[in-house]
Formats: structure tokens, C-alpha cells, sequence
């Protein structure tokens, strides 16, 4: 097997981001033959292996030489620096992450490397930067000009995509209308095969129990149920509209591939329930393979080396055998 290169985008220098990026370059479960180029400043990684009393990886100044080596950090020539301050939200670590995931993107779609891992960014330290996009999905989806992207995250057993992301609860039913199932199903078929993945989608309901047939919202009736049937006219192996209480036991179980949530809290609690720290988070509808762990940055435990690199290895795992399938975005 040839020896692949991903990027890893360190994150919020605050945050767990470099924590378990240098944790999990020494574990034996690291991918084999895969060599990670850290995109972020030198110096946030030193002094996290200091906290970590391990060896900090060495500084590249060209990424597009191969390297053989687990992990390697390149500073970007246009990156801001900046000073790790564990736990603190902070403008300049916001602008600072924001740029790293730039460097990332443009190098991907040069072909510097075959996939990139981002580790977790604080939303409230990129709004304090001026960054408006709500998190990293929408974020690659202005940078690679992608107007239909999806936030599939995976473990557990589940694998969960969104229907919506990150709306207050409010606003959610208004966004749920037959064109934006239309792109989510047509994702979500597309997902299964770069997967390599067969069977039955299920697409769960807005309201309790899928709306009991109109007695408890009528979204089910008028968008869900309707959209539906017309993706199976085409072709498409969805089903539903189905309650959300039950249907991720019969996800586990194996009775379907993937599940459809209306909103976030719905797909996501019973997953990270399930894998809290083994949980990766794929973006769906881009020219390059993204791939993040399924957590935040931790902010409460930075700095004090508890942090788990269970989902990062996943998510560089999972980044890996996506860069050897065909990306069925990469041509669009």
C-alpha cells in the first residue's frame, strides 16, 4: 500500500485539537502508511508536547515533499501566530484556526494531500474573529464554493446525516421543505455508496411519534411523507417518515444503513450517547475528503491531558479509506 498524506487542521490552539493529534501519532492505532501534515503554528505543538512531556513533531517548510513519518507541522506562510492559552476563547485563536483551514483546502484541492482531518474549532472564539459561517461544514462549503453539502457523522453503529445543522429549534420547521429533502436524500444515496454501504435509509419525523397521523404536527404529512415517495419513485432506497424515539434501536440493530434527523440534537444525542469518543463527523458534498472527530474542544479539560485521541484516529482512519475511493463530488 502506498504511503498516503492527510492534513490535519489543529484546531482551536486552546482547545484538545493538538492534545490528541499528538496522542494519537503515538498510538499504535495510528493508520498504517499514513503520514499527517499538521496545518497550524509550530510553536502550539511544542508547547503541547511540553504539557504532554512527549517529543513535538518536526517543522516542514515545503509541504509538497513527501514525508515518511507519522505527523509533521507546517506553518503556513500567510498564518497568523499565536500563543496556546489552554481553555481561554480567544479572537486571535479563532482567526488563527480559520486560517489553518484555508491552508488546508487550498492545498487539498492542489493535490498536496489526499484528505484532510480537522480538529475541533470554538464557534464562539471564530464569531468573536469575525468568522460568520456557523461551524466547519459551512465553512468548506463557502471555500469550496458548494452550495448542497451534509454533516454525516458516524459510530456506534449509526450513522446519522442531518437534514439541518446548527438552527435554534425554533427555526427549524420552517427549513424543512421539499427541496431541502430532495438534496439531503440525494446525499445521502450518493454517501452509501461511497461508503460502500447497501440497504434502507430511514428518515425520521419532525414531531413526536412522525406526527401521530396529524394530531401532533402535520410537517410528516404535508413535506416529510411526500418527499419521500417521490425519492423512492426514483429509485432511492429511503422509508419514512419514522418516529425518532425508535428509530435509531432498529439503526443499531442493522435494519438500516443510515438515518435521516431532522435537526441536530435529534441525530446526534443518541449517537454520541453511544460513541462519545469514537464518533466521526464526514462532510458530505465536497471536492475533497474532509473528515473530524465527533467532539468539541473541551475547553474544560485543554491543557490537562485528558483528552481522548479515540475520534481523531477514527476520523484520520476514516479520511484514509475515503481517499482511496472516488470522491462522487470530486467532479462537480
Amino acid at each position: 500500500m502506498s504511503r498516503l498524506t492527510l492534513a490535519v487542521t489543529l484546531g482551536d490552539p486552546n482547545g484538545i485539537g493538538p492534545e490528541i493529534l499528538l496522542k494519537a501519532a503515538a498510538d499504535r492505532a495510528w493508520p498504517r502508511g499514513v503520514t499527517a501534515v499538521a496545518i497550524g503554528d509550530p510553536d502550539v505543538l511544542r508547547t503541547t508536547a511540553r504539557e504532554l512531556g512527549c517529543a513535538a513533531p518536526p517543522a516542514i517548510e515545503d509541504p509538497t515533499r513527501p514525508a515518511r513519518a507519522r505527523l509533521v507541522v507546517w506553518p503556513p506562510p500567510d498564518s497568523p501566530r499565536v500563543r496556546r492559552r489552554p481553555g481561554c476563547v480567544r479572537a486571535d485563536a479563532g482567526r488563527a484556526s480559520a486560517a489553518w483551514v484555508r491552508a488546508a483546502v487550498v492545498g487539498a484541492r492542489r493535490g498536496w494531500w489526499a484528505g484532510l482531518v480537522t480538529a475541533p474549532i470554538h464557534k464562539a472564539a471564530w464569531a468573536a474573529a469575525g468568522i460568520t459561517a456557523p461551524g466547519h461544514t459551512e465553512y468548506l462549503a463557502r471555500l469550496c464554493r458548494r452550495r448542497r453539502v451534509g454533516m454525516l457523522l458516524c459510530g456506534g453503529g449509526l450513522r446519522v446525516l442531518l437534514a439541518t445543522r446548527h438552527l435554534p429549534i425554533r427555526r427549524v420547521a420552517g427549513r424543512i421543505t421539499a427541496a431541502l429533502l430532495h438534496d439531503t436524500f440525494e446525499l445521502s444515496v450518493a454517501a452509501l455508496q461511497w461508503l460502500g454501504l447497501s440497504g434502507e435509509i430511514a428518515v425520521c419525523g419532525l414531531n413526536p411519534h412522525a406526527g401521530d397521523r396529524g394530531t401532533i404536527g402535520t410537517e410528516e404529512q404535508c413535506i416529510i411523507a411526500p418527499a419521500v415517495r417521490a425519492a423512492r419513485r426514483r429509485g432511492w432506497p429511503l422509508v419514512g417518515p419514522l418516529s425518532g424515539d425508535a428509530v435509531f434501536h432498529h439503526a443499531r440493530l442493522g435494519r438500516y444503513a443510515m438515518v435521516i434527523a431532522m435537526y441536530h440534537d435529534q441525530g446526534l444525542a443518541p449517537l454520541k450517547a453511544l460513541a462519545m469518543d469514537r464518533g466521526v463527523n464526514i462532510t458530505l458534498g465536497l471536492p475533497v475528503v474532509r473528515t473530524s472527530p465527533d467532539h468539541g474542544t473541551a475547553m474544560e479539560i485543554a491543557g490537562r491531558g485528558l483528552a481522548s485521541p479515540s475520534s481523531m484516529l477514527a476520523a484520520l482512519r476514516m479520511a484514509a479509506e475515503l481517499s482511496r475511493r472516488r470522491n462522487p463530488w470530486a467532479e462537480e
